[in-house]
């Protein structure tokens, strides 16, 4: 697999072997399949394909109607589409009445870029969470991608899977073995625990660098890819051996992966913890890399607010 590939290119490839695998497996879309990638399942099985144009709502009820009639839907949108303008639809017809229905939400975070504020998702995590029963997962890499589509097909029950749309360094091989409900430690380390997800994992990593480098910090690296059924022991033990904690995401850090974290410590293991994400604020038009140095998202971000938990008493 290449070094660097978006999420949501290795989403696209997923379904297409889903697709050859399983002739339940059905993908619907909302006028965005080029963006989504869902467009090469569409290609090998138009058949199987439905594009429901400019209407997320209805497209997420016929979803959960393929659901009712024993099929695999996959429903592909923008992210700040599905999940946002969809919510009541995915609230009802997919939570409530707990539809096997897959929503894959694409172009999610600041890293969209020059489509702006207005396209930037960074609260679907959140409005996800809120749904009883909703799984929610946030691959790091187009390995992941590809491993987590396979888990949410077999899960039986609402999942939404976060796309992203910015190329993604690889961080998992062959060898890997995702799971449901399983964080993952990448990295050993007894100072401060650096728990990621999405795109930020890579940027947890080369944080870890910078620690040991510049500080003499020996910083785990965990990868907190289902952020719903939260991997609450992995937290607790980190959180046991390490005294500090840090959180990064690729969205706002108010109900999604830093909120998330911080529930379990409340509950279980008060302990000090920073949150890496936009803060109480929407994004902006930009290049990604210029916007993620802007909204304090960057390796540099991460290992600052690492440094400034040194002094803070477990």
């Amino acid at each position: 697999m290449p070094d660097m590939i978006a999420t949501r290119q290795a989403y696209g490839e997923a379904l297409v072997e889903l697709g050859r695998e399983n002739p339940n497996v059905v993908v619907l879309e909302a006028d965005l399949s080029k963006s989504t990638m869902s467009a090469l399942f569409a290609k090998e099985f138009p058949e199987r394909f439905f594009n429901f144009g400019v209407a997320e709502a209805d497209m997420i009820g016929a979803a959960a109607g393929f659901a009712v009639s024993g099929k695999i839907p996959f429903a592909s949108s923008f992210a700040v589409f599905c999940t946002g303008r969809a919510w009541e639809q995915v609230r009802l017809v997919v939570g409530y009445a707990h539809n096997n229905v897959k929503i894959g939400g694409s172009h999610a975070g600041i890293t969209v870029g020059e489509d702006g504020a207005s396209h930037q998702m960074n609260e679907d995590l959140a409005l996800m969470r809120v749904i009883p029963g909703m799984t929610i997962l946030v691959p790091a890499d187009a390995a992941e991608m590809k491993q987590a589509v396979r888990a949410a097909a077999a899960h039986q029950g609402p999942v939404y899977i976060r796309l992203g749309r910015m190329p993604a360094p690889a961080i998992f091989d062959d060898s890997y073995r995702f799971e449901i409900g399983r964080a993952v430690q990448l990295r050993e380390g007894k100072d401060i625990a650096l728990i990621g997800c999405g795109i930020m994992v890579d940027a947890c990593l080369k944080a870890a660098d910078l620690l040991a480098a510049e500080a003499g910090l020996s910083a785990a690296v965990i990868n907190m890819s289902t952020i719903k059924p939260l991997d609450r022991a992995m937290i607790i033990e980190a959180a046991k051996r390490c005294g500090r904690i840090v959180t990064a995401e690729e969205h706002s850090i108010i109900g999604g992966l830093g909120s998330a974290v911080a529930e379990v410590l409340a509950e279980e293991c008060p302990t000090p913890m920073g949150r890496i994400g936009l803060r109480d604020s929407f994004g902006e038009s930009g290049k990604p890399a210029e916007l993620l140095e802007k909204f304090g998202m960057t390796p540099q971000h991460i290992a600052e607010a690492a440094l400034s938990l040194r002094e803070a008493r477990p």
